[in-house]
């Protein structure tokens, strides 16, 4: 494989991983190793054609945004989505950044996690990946966008985002996403994207420009909250956090309270997610 075979590369890494490593079912005699190429592109929200002319080669170069939701599929570590951007002839993305590409390990986790609500986001608390139990419970966030698909700004400039949660739980989620952002942002240190956001909130959101002069610095930690869904009903939920060392990148799993029927209405909950997403 010559440097800059792109192709060669994500056909490599398609041969080597089985459909189980990716959450998917097997199904049926594989003439070939690996992983389909149809599955790649489902996993990776592309057309089956157009993944096909990359690993071909037939195709212009890909964006980084592409480059990311393919290093997604395929599960690459670190490292190997850094070599693909050097195929493709980008700088590798630094740390923090935000886009498709999520820690291998934690997809590991949430494809795994099948019987409860769970999602990765990233320090700035945007959403990268959702199983379908957090399809159905929060509905199906535009990932990687750091913006509409970001919970911190939709909680202080969208009130449907609060739809969910209890009135007398709102002040403390909306301090602790304060809190959270302030933190990562410290963490960053002078970096763009968090400050663009920082400022756009305080312009934004009166209530978030009030936290955030209150000056805690307070990552999220696992919390416990009250969730009413139109459906499902009453919830009562621990939101426990699993930390990524290598990207930052966060797993949240909405836990059932020992003794609650919360256990019982993610089963509704799940039924619900197959009949709307997969039906």
């Amino acid at each position: 494989m010559k440097h800059g075979d792109v192709g060669g590369f994500l056909r490599a890494r398609r041969e080597a991983l089985r459909p189980a490593d990716v959450g998917l079912v097997p199904g049926g005699r594989r003439r070939t190793p690996g992983l389909r190429r149809s599955e790649v592109a489902l996993l990776a929200d592309v057309s089956v054609d157009y993944y096909e002319r990359l690993e071909q080669s037939r195709n212009a170069r890909p964006s980084e945004a592409m480059l990311a939701s393919l290093a997604r599929a395929l599960r690459l570590s670190v490292d190997e989505r850094d070599y693909l951007y050097d195929l493709a002839g980008y700088p590798p993305p630094r740390m923090g950044a935000t886009g498709g590409y999520v820690d291998p390990a934690m997809m590991f986790l949430l494809d795994a996690l099948t019987t409860v609500p769970a999602q990765i986001g990233d320090d700035l608390n945007t959403m990268l990946a959702q199983n379908r139990l957090s399809r159905a419970l929060v509905g199906p966030w535009p990932l990687g966008d750091d913006r509409l698909g970001n919970v911190t700004w939709r909680w202080f400039t969208d009130p449907d985002s609060r739809a969910l949660n209890v009135p007398e739980e709102h002040e403390a989620i909306g301090r602790g996403y304060a809190a959270d952002l302030r933190a990562a942002g410290a963490h960053r240190g002078q970096d763009p994207v968090s400050g663009r956001l920082i400022a756009d909130l305080i312009e934004a959101s009166e209530e978030f420009s009030r936290y955030w002069d209150d000056m805690e610095v307070i990552p999220l930690r696992s919390t416990r909250k009250k969730l009413i869904h139109p459906y499902a009903g009453e919830l009562d939920v621990q939101c426990d956090f699993v930390l990524s060392s290598t990207t930052g990148h966060r797993l949240v799993i909405f836990r059932p309270q020992p003794g609650s029927a919360t256990a019982a209405n993610f089963e509704f909950l799940d039924a619900l997610g197959h009949q709307s997403f997969e039906g």
